[in-house]
């Protein structure tokens, strides 16, 4: 585990299942229907109760990509699911990186007006969604940093799936909390 301290916040960057973590929300790397798939959103959804996260998913109707939606968390230990919708990797030219920073800053946004204080991130759209890793990073990064800089938030913790990855946003934390 790697932790960086930036003003009130604490960042963490964990190898865990995110559906385990003592946070007031956690982040969800949806689909635009958002509709419970594999990896992390299946993870997820189940953790919550299927039924009842479907259904409240099905009640917000979808979301564009680089927004994020919040609902409850249902049987989940955090009070809120935030699904954001990463983009899928193209060839760079296509305005992904600004397409996954959005997903991140909405998911701030949303747990900073429902209330929370803490919430942990999957690697939005470094998965199946063929994002460049250290490219995903670095963007987790560079937002983790910027939300601790307001002062609303107590810890934010960047969830990885297995250690390879938290070594990379570990080293993309460094990086951009020294620049």
């Amino acid at each position: 585990m790697t932790t960086i301290r930036r003003g009130r916040t604490t960042i963490e960057v964990v190898t865990a299942d995110i559906t385990t973590l003592e946070v007031d929300a956690i982040v969800n790397a949806a689909n635009q229907q958002l509709k419970g798939g594999g990896g992390v959103d299946g993870a997820i959804h189940r953790a919550a109760g299927r039924a009842k996260l479907q259904e409240a998913c099905r009640a917000i109707g979808g979301c564009p990509t680089g927004e994020a939606r919040i609902t409850d968390g249902f049987d989940l230990k955090a009070r809120h699911v935030i699904h954001a919708v990463g983009p899928r990797w193209k060839d760079g030219t296509k305005g992904e990186d600004d397409l996954l920073a959005g997903a991140y800053r909405h998911s701030f946004r949303l747990a900073e007006e429902s209330g929370d204080r803490s919430i942990a991130f999957p690697a939005i759209s470094a998965g199946i969604y063929g994002f460049p890793k250290e490219g995903a990073a670095r963007i987790a990064a560079a937002e983790s940093l910027a939300a601790a800089e307001t002062g609303k938030f107590d810890r934010i913790v960047l969830c990885c799936f297995s250690g390879a990855d938290a070594e990379i946003y570990a080293g993309a934390f460094e990086r951009e909390a020294t620049s």
